[in-house]
């Protein structure tokens, strides 16, 4: 095996730091702040280096994808399964009531830990309607949502509107004393809610579709 440089080896301590820590493995952008590098394709570079050089797996389509072969030769595998509650569907289209967790046996799905992490502070919900299709979101796919009452402008977002007691997944936007909820949909017109109507659930994390 070639000899690492400084920063491999740096990237190669990170990583399995991260993974000690957390029980998972960190995103390319986790690397890059914890490691001070430049760019995300540097990173990017020096994991096919450190691929290439038999220390690490590596499947480049998943932002957790990162298996760490350790000193023994064996390989650190961080591929298992973590069962997520689905609580029910989220229009991406009208609003409409979402169903309360506690009203119904909660059903669960399995999602590879490496785009979960953990699982905690995530659900999954069944999207239903159109108006998220430019942004790649479906009818019928589920969308894993991380629960936090605060989202940044331009975030995809589960939210409430308070008076109508219905709930919607748009895009998030603040604008003084409004919020506009953006559909991703050239055809569909944006939502336009005082904002203390509007209370955000959870944040998108992922897009989980089954193609059979």
């Amino acid at each position: 095996m070639r000899e690492l440089s400084e920063r491999q080896q740096r990237i190669l301590d990170f990583i399995e730091e991260f993974m000690d820590e957390y029980g998972y493995p960190p995103t390319i952008r986790d690397i890059q702040a914890g490691c001070e590098i430049s760019s995300t394709s540097v990173v990017d570079y020096n994991l096919r280096a450190l691929t290439e050089k038999g220390l690490l797996n590596r499947d480049a389509e998943v932002s957790r994808g990162l298996q760490l072969v350790n000193r023994g030769g064996q390989r650190t595998d961080f591929s298992d399964t973590v069962a997520i509650p689905l609580l029910g569907t989220v229009a991406a289209g009208d609003p409409f009531p979402l169903p309360s967790a506690d009203s119904q046996s909660i059903e669960t799905i399995d999602l590879p830990q490496s785009i979960t992490g953990s699982g905690e502070g995530l659900y999954a919900l069944k999207v239903k309607g159109e108006s998220m299709i430019d942004a790649l979101i479906a009818d019928g796919d589920l969308v894993i949502m991380e629960q936090t009452s605060r989202v940044e402008n331009g975030q995809t977002a589960a939210v409430r509107l308070k008076l109508e007691e219905e709930t919607t997944l748009k895009r998030f936007y603040r604008e003084g004393a409004k919020i506009r909820l953006q559909p991703e949909n050239s055809q569909m017109d944006p939502i336009m809610c005082d904002a203390s109507n509007v209370e955000v659930l959870s944040r998108l994390v992922a897009v989980w579709r089954y193609i059979g």
